[in-house]
């Protein structure tokens, strides 16, 4: 019990001397995720998309190499940037480039955005790419039928439907980018890590700062993941669809069920059947009445 008093002693004096550096790394945190969160979904759906492009052996040669190289380009980066950790694609990008080459950042938000962005365009590429092809081919080839181009079905069609199936992922993204952020100390970029850091070297209380930490990282990704999960029900739509009738004519979308009940408008039902055989019998009774 003293030691959890202790504890809370420690992390109020913390948090009484040193909040303002802890809010700025929070909103430091989010900003970076946020935005290069949403420029990682750019990059993967570009990716994603031109990975999907159609082709064939009828096809132009041109065509087919030039899709081929930009496969391989693709693959490379996905593969890359999959496979290695964003701790050190930070250090190549920040200080390998001025190694290489005259290219230098001298603004540490740039790099950060930039390093972040295409790890998370890398992760974004295959799921885009799956959440296209999961679409029912006759989707496509029903689009086609109509004359619509690849671009259009890409937009109006495809597109739409795998956006709603990824959309997890790109939660899961963000998720990971809050926390994932925390390695751009490497470059000085002052995120909520950052602002742990210096707080334990000027106080040596590593551990209520860690506890400080902690409960920010669960706060934010907690908060994200609400948020998320409310935008995957807003697109889900409702779940009680009514169908609307207001012409006979148009009465008839979504209601057959052959041959249990179908529509009046339709001969081979049965009731419709029925009903002829009615009419007519009581067609024949009025004419023997007649005579």
């Amino acid at each position: 019990m003293d030691k959890l008093t202790q504890l809370g002693h420690d992390i109020a004096k913390l948090w009484g001397t040193y909040h303002a550096s802890y809010l700025n790394g929070i909103l430091s945190t989010l900003i970076l995720a946020v935005v290069a969160t949403a420029i990682g979904c750019i990059i993967g759906f570009a990716c994603g998309v031109l990975q999907t492009i159609p082709h064939s052996k009828k096809d132009n040669v041109v065509k087919r190499f030039f899709l081929a190289v930009i496969r391989v380009i693709i693959r490379a980066y996905v593969e890359i940037f999959r496979g290695t950790p964003m701790v050190l694609q930070a250090v190549f990008v920040y200080y390998g480039l001025p190694y290489f080459t005259s290219l230098r950042f001298t603004n540490v938000w740039v790099a950060a955005i930039v390093v972040v962005s295409i790890n998370t365009g890398a992760y974004m590429a295959e799921s885009v790419r799956g959440g296209i092809i999961s679409i029912d081919p006759g989707q496509t080839e029903g689009a086609k039928a109509i004359g619509m181009s690849h671009v259009q079905t890409m937009l109006y069609v495809i597109i739409p439907q795998a956006l709603r199936n990824i959309l997890p992922q790109i939660g899961n993204n963000l998720i990971i980018n809050i926390k994932d952020t925390s390695v751009m100390f490497i470059i000085s970029f002052t995120e909520l890590f950052a602002a742990h850091r210096a707080a334990v070297g000027a106080t040596y209380l590593y551990f209520p700062s860690a506890t400080i930490e902690m409960a920010a990282y669960l706060t934010m990704t907690l908060v994200a993941s609400f948020i998320l999960r409310r935008m995957e029900r807003r697109m889900d739509g409702s779940d009680n669809y009514e169908l609307v009738q207001t012409d006979m004519l148009t009465a008839t979308a979504g209601t057959y069920n052959y041959p249990g009940k179908g529509t009046p408008f339709d001969e081979r039902n049965p009731e419709h059947e029925n009903t002829l055989r009615q009419a007519q019998w009581d067609r024949n009774n009025d004419k023997r009445g007649e005579r």
